[in-house]
């Protein structure tokens, strides 16, 4: 809850991969919200206010979840819109700024995100949702001791490289600090 605001405000990427995180340790508890707080929670956090602050999160994106009928797989609908912003944004600086720094960085982590997308058999999802995918995995893999060849980790570079200035731009569009007219 706190990282997740915290990263929502600072950096939307982390937020995002951060949120997919969240939302794959529900449904590994089985929705259950009780074992959530006392096998996760709980032993990290000692203010009973704080855990409560926790409770009441986890219960509304669970609730939230199974509303939306995201049991087994997909993202709730606060997260969509985000990675819907994203997009727009990402639509934006490609082909109405033409943001050549932008353009730049996409244009070297396109075959790594194709390559990705075509391996997790993806085809009808975008390719900025495709990234947060792909540095998802990574996530999860890593944990596992997963190790990566050095062009598995340059791909992961350049993806993540890609959304980190789509990120930034994207915290400056929400803090009202971009001009679409003059950029």
């Amino acid at each position: 809850m706190l990282i997740a605001k915290r990263t929502k405000e600072n950096n939307i990427a982390e937020h995002v991969i951060y949120m997919f995180q969240i939302e794959d340790l529900i449904r590994a508890n089985n929705f259950d919200l009780d074992t959530i707080i006392h096998t996760l929670i709980e032993p990290q956090l000692k203010d009973p206010a704080l855990v409560e602050e926790y409770r009441n999160w986890y219960a509304g994106l669970i609730k939230q979840m199974k509303a939306e009928g995201i049991l087994k797989k997909g993202h709730n609908s606060d997260l969509n819109e985000i990675l819907m912003e994203l997009l727009l944004l990402h639509n934006t600086l490609l082909n109405i700024l033409h943001q050549p720094k932008y353009l730049e960085l996409f244009e070297k982590a396109l075959p790594a995100l194709k390559d990705f997308q075509k391996k997790s058999n993806a085809s009808n999802i975008n390719l900025v949702e495709v990234g947060f995918n792909a540095l998802y995995s990574k996530l999860i893999l890593k944990l596992k001791g997963q190790a990566f060849s050095q062009a598995t980790d340059e791909a992961f570079a350049q993806i993540s490289e890609m959304l980190g200035f789509l990120a930034l731009y994207y915290k400056k569009m929400r803090n009202g600090e971009l001009n679409f007219a003059n950029n």
